[in-house]
């Protein structure tokens, strides 16, 4: 049996209310969400015809919902934790982002993005973290199947200071070793990706001899990764006028005289958007060299739709240029969330889902 045409014109109506939305997957029921408030989930599968009873029921809760909220005047939120398909492109929220809806527990804020449709993590402060918990987070990963995304090579504080610019042999030794701390987290977390920022300009030597510096340290680097498939990715930046990587050009260049599978771009597109623009064609011109993409929009440094960048049509160049040339990125969402709270975290969660491919 069909649907009656009442059935649509309800729905139709709700939806033009902005009062409804649904999240599809070809797995789960059709879940249906009123004002932010979840009132119920249907349990037919995809394509099957509804009964008469449940016609009735849909129709029936879908007017309640709707009352709710009109005689409410204000939103009713519940914890966005029902499950919802995966993006179709493998996001990396951070620790942190959900933790209103989630919890403090990072292995429970883990298994909350899993449910809510993500497939990656990326922690930037992952080597701060205890072994044990590393541990932790690579096997829960693996077991809901999961990509680790990037954690920093944290071998200088923030606010950067002059360090492989420089030449010193103490800072580049001081980098090796955080290279060689890197690969035992990495096996720890089930890691491939570490982000390389190589610090701030050094005013007193003219900037090619600070290029090489910069280039024989990442080489001496690469020497460490090699061996176990890991990759640095350096991460040019906009912060502050003193660091010393700042655009993609310069970045593609460092990573063609690097010369190694262990060295490539991470192309941060909110620092990328703030210091050139241009964002898909700078992509197209350095795309070799691209091993990880950032996300942020601008301006705020929040979630896609929240600024000027057209997210939507920037992931739908990535995912078609990387199906033609057989690459596959996680995009980390190295950004904050426009509204604090479970508010703000369930918006996210929509802006993902109004951007996704």
């Amino acid at each position: 049996m069909i649907i009656f045409e009442y059935d649509f014109k309800i729905i139709t109506h709700l939806l033009n209310l902005g009062w409804l939305m649904f999240y599809y997957s070809p797995t789960k029921p059709l879940y249906y969400q009123a004002e932010n408030m979840y009132i119920g989930a249907l349990n037919i599968q995809p394509f099957n015809y509804l009964n008469t009873m449940q016609r009735r029921d849909f129709a029936k809760n879908l007017m309640v919902g709707a009352s709710v909220s009109a005689l409410s005047g204000s939103l009713v939120h519940a914890q966005p934790n029902i499950p919802q398909a995966p993006f179709k492109l493998k996001y990396a929220p951070h620790f942190g982002m959900f933790e209103n809806s989630a919890g403090k527990d990072p292995i429970d804020q883990l298994k909350f993005m899993h449910e809510i449709g993500f497939r990656a993590l990326e922690d930037n402060g992952m080597m701060g973290k205890s072994p044990e918990l590393q541990k932790k987070i690579g096997d829960t990963l693996s077991k809901l199947d999961m990509t680790m995304g990037v954690f920093v090579v944290n071998f200088d504080n923030w606010p950067l200071k002059t360090s492989l610019t420089s030449g010193s042999k103490e800072w580049r030794d001081k980098f090796l070793a955080t290279c060689k701390e890197a690969v035992e987290v990495a096996k720890r977390c089930n890691a491939k990706w570490m982000t390389v920022v190589p610090g701030n300009f050094e005013r007193n030597l003219p900037i090619g001899i600070q290029t090489a510096h910069v280039i024989e340290s990442l080489r001496r680097a690469c020497d460490i990764f090699e061996p176990h498939g890991l990759v640095m990715v350096l991460e040019a930046l906009s912060d502050t006028p003193d660091l010393f990587l700042r655009n993609s050009d310069q970045t593609f260049m460092i990573c063609k005289a690097v010369n190694s599978p262990s060295c490539k771009f991470l192309f941060d597109m909110w620092h990328m958007q703030r210091n050139e623009g241009h964002i898909i064609y700078n992509i197209n011109q350095t795309w070799d060299e691209i091993g990880y993409f950032q996300i942020g929009d601008e301006p705020g440094r929040n979630e896609p739709t929240t600024g000027e960048m057209n997210y939507k049509n920037i992931f739908k160049h990535i995912n078609e240029k990387a199906k033609a040339s057989g690459r596959d990125f996680v995009l980390g969402m190295e950004h904050g969330n426009s509204i604090k709270g479970k508010d703000g975290e369930l918006k996210l969660i929509e802006a993902y889902r109004a951007s996704d491919i």
